[in-house]
Formats: C-alpha cells, structure tokens, sequence
C-alpha cells in the first residue's frame, strides 16, 4: 500500500471514528496558537486541544514574520466574514520547542534574513537558537501596537521535546 493509499484509509477510519460534524470556522475556545511545522510538535495533541477549539498556524520555528502578520490579517477577515472576528478575549499562543531545526539555520544567515526580511546583522536579536528567548520575544512582537493580535492575551511556551512538557516564558506579554 502506498503512502497516499494508507493516509486515505486512515481517513475513512477518521471519518467513522473522529469526525465532528458541525464545526464553526471561527474556533470556539478563542485561540489561536502559533507553532513550529516539527511533526514532533502538533499543537493539538502537546495542548490537548479538541477539533475545532483553537486556530493553528504552523511555520519553521513557530516565528513571528512579516508574511505570518499577512496571515492573522487575512484570518481576521475570515472570522469577521463568518460573525466573529479574533479580539480583545482571545487567546494566542506562541508555542515554540526545544531542539528546534530552526538553529539548525543560524549557520544560514542570509537565509535567515530572508525568513525574517531583516538585515543579517538584526538576526541575534531573533534569538534564533534560544526558544525561550524567541518565544518571550515572538510574543511580545505579537502584543505590541503594530501586530493584527494586538490587546488579545498573548502567552508564550516552549515544549520540551524529551519530557512532554510546556513551561511559559518568564516574560509573558
């Protein structure tokens, strides 16, 4: 059975076991998480989050971009669209994880720079291979006046790969 064979039928089992008919677009506990795209680190199963509880946006490193801003805005106009635009009482959470590929890339700096659309010479200031130093940092880029989440509860996390566990940042925005 090819890969793509077996991923279609553990769909079916899914579909007759899982599926939850009915879900909303605009999640309903309010959430919104952003998160590493390492298989280790799914946010639904590392937070325990139901189908439909959260809105997950996965990038490399679970980072804060330019292009994930474009992202949130065009999200906010979806919920809007949909009668619940993302405010005031939600939550977002940056979710970022130890032994992360990401510092795998600091020997990339000009790829990097690319990533963040900052110069080289900004890119220790991303705390590129500190996940509590980015997450910290990640969170409060997104609580500041110029980010699309700005005055929703921004947390942030940092999963440990070899035990399991979340701890949040000591700086939480």
């Amino acid at each position: 059975m090819s890969t793509v064979e077996n991923l279609i039928a553990r769909n079916a089992g899914f579909a007759v076991q899982q599926f939850v008919p009915g879900l909303k677009i605009n999640p309903s506990g309010r959430t919104m998480v952003i998160g590493c795209v390492d298989p280790r680190v799914d946010p639904l199963l590392v937070l325990g989050l139901e189908p439909g509880e959260a809105a997950i946006i996965r990038n490399v490193g679970g980072r804060v971009t330019p292009a994930l801003f474009k992202t949130m805005k065009m999200l906010g106009q979806v919920g809007k669209a949909n009668g619940g635009a993302p405010g005031g009482d939600w939550n977002l959470i940056v979710l970022h994880h130890t032994d992360c590929g990401m510092t795998d890339l600091a020997a990339f700096p000009d790829l990097l720079a690319e990533y963040f659309e900052i110069p080289a010479d900004r890119l220790p200031d991303k705390s590129v291979s500190d996940p509590f130093g980015s997450a910290r940092l990640d969170a409060s880029l997104l609580a500041s006046p110029d980010s699309p989440a700005h005055g929703w509860h921004v947390t942030g996390l940092v999963y440990d790969v070899e035990t399991g566990l979340v701890r949040r940042t000591d700086a939480d925005a």
